[in-house]
């Protein structure tokens, strides 16, 4: 959701980037920067804050406060890169490191600097997967933002909820080869669709009280599940990974249509799809291959390929180091070759309940997001999901204080069926002041039961 970047951040562009894009030549970029094969040895990691007042956390922070706290942490020695979502959530993104110690020392560096210049502001990080503050409040008032909710207001609120409210932990790591195997590209894709749910279940830290997510522990997946018909939808998991995102990419509608910064509003087409406007322009300016650099940083699926593989459907995580958890055990089930072959056979046993629907709007993400760990199968799954990370761990070098908030994570929630969602649902967490704390909230509605119909296609949204 950041503004987009280049480099080892995203897709690099042919200097002939501004001149007419034609189809074939569309379908031979995405097929050579979403998939950059080799052996799996990057990782890094991109967190989302909410920004909270210090000592009434309930209410909203003034635009002029956020922003002050934005330019005091961009203003920083800092390793990671600093950005800042349309609600006023603030990012750090590390750079792509050649280990688990170098990402989290890393990031737990900076992030010591950026709480200590927000404290000196009365202010604090807070890692929560949806905003409990109301009124929702866009901070960001750029043409990207103002056509992104334009367009997603043709649809309903769920787009201007996940703009200005969520918060998430994406972890990145490497496509993978380019042969078949245990680390190859092909595997390594399905595995994260279908591991996706498990860790959406395991992180869950966005339980919703009313509206449409009532009962759900994740409701930031809920918000980008309707965010739109298709662009946040992953392809279909049986197609080949290349040409399915291929064709994701160019079927998916054109957000917006650029102009400069200084000009006119952009322009929000209607049903205009990039393939349709390569074809017949639909009444716009012919696309470049910068339009298309630009389009590909507006679909937002559960699993993003930009060269290496993005993992956003993870919620932020509570406490300071709750974040290193899930970067942890990715880092695990993806790049060790024991757990890697142990998770993909857990996520193997998950097909049938993935289904023929895209995630993340089948009866297993569904389930994840609505039950969490409450649901047999994803506990069942996470569970030796975790063990497996546990025991690759230490093979992959993680220092002891990794281990033990590992494994105190899996002792308080997986081993237990429970989510961090979960401390928060719960009746002795209750408050009645004016204005609860973010972290507290009311018991929620009783989750819906499971159900899992035969799949007849694409399910419909709900």
């Amino acid at each position: 959701m950041s503004e987009p970047t280049t480099g080892d951040e995203g897709p690099v562009m042919p200097q002939d980037s501004l001149t007419r894009l034609t189809e074939p030549t569309a379908e031979e970029l995405i097929h050579g920067i979403c998939f950059k094969t080799g052996p799996p040895r990057l990782l890094g990691a991109e967190l989302e804050w909410l920004v909270f007042d210090a000592e009434d956390p309930g209410r909203p922070v003034s635009h002029d406060r956020l922003a002050a706290a934005h330019d005091a942490a961009r203003a920083l020695p800092l390793g990671s890169g600093v950005t800042v979502e349309p609600g006023g959530q603030l990012e750090l993104s590390s750079p792509p490191a050649t280990s688990l110690t170098g990402c989290v020392d890393g990031l737990q560096a900076d992030l010591t600097a950026v709480r200590g210049a927000l404290r000196d502001q009365g202010l604090v990080l807070s890692g929560l997967g949806q905003d409990p503050r109301r009124p929702l409040r866009r901070m960001l008032t750029s043409p990207r933002y103002e056509a992104m909710e334009a367009y997603f207001d043709r649809t309903g609120p769920a787009g201007r909820a996940m703009m200005r409210a969520s918060a998430s932990v994406q972890v990145n790591v490497d496509a993978g080869h380019e042969e078949p195997g245990p680390l190859g590209h092909g595997r390594r894709w399905r595995l994260s669709h279908l591991l996706g749910a498990v860790l959406v279940a395991a992180f869950a830290n966005s339980p919703a009280h009313e509206g449409p997510y009532a009962g759900w522990r994740c409701a930031r997946q809920g918000n980008w599940s309707d965010i739109d018909t298709r662009r946040s939808l992953a392809p279909p998991l049986e197609a080949e990974p290349r040409g399915a995102w291929t064709r994701q990419a160019l079927d998916t509608e054109v957000m917006c249509v650029r102009t400069h910064e200084e000009g006119p509003p952009w322009e929000v087409p209607r049903g205009l799809t990039f393939r349709d406007w390569l074809r017949s322009g639909g009444g716009h300016r012919p696309p470049t291959a910068a339009d298309l650099e630009y389009h590909l940083t507006t679909l937002f699926p559960p699993v993003r390929p930009r060269g290496h593989l993005e993992l956003r459907m993870i919620d932020a995580q509570p406490g300071e180091d709750g974040w290193l958890v899930p970067v942890a055990v990715v880092h695990a089930l993806f790049d060790d070759p024991e757990a890697a072959e142990t998770a993909y056979r857990v996520a193997k046993g998950l097909a049938d309940s993935y289904g023929a629907g895209p995630a993340p709007r089948n009866p297993l993400w569904r389930s994840a997001a609505r039950d969490a760990l409450s649901d047999p199968e994803l506990r069942s799954a996470a569970r030796a999901c975790f063990r497996a990370a546990i025991s690759a761990l230490p093979r992959m070098g993680a220092s002891g204080h990794v281990l033990d908030t590992v494994g105190e994570f899996t002792d308080r929630y997986v081993s237990r069926g429970r989510c961090p969602a979960d401390d928060r649902t719960e009746p002795q967490h209750r408050q009645t002041r004016k204005h609860p704390h973010p972290q507290q909230a009311q018991q929620p509605a009783r989750p819906h039961p499971r159900t899992r119909p035969k799949p007849t296609g694409e399910e419909a949204r709900s």
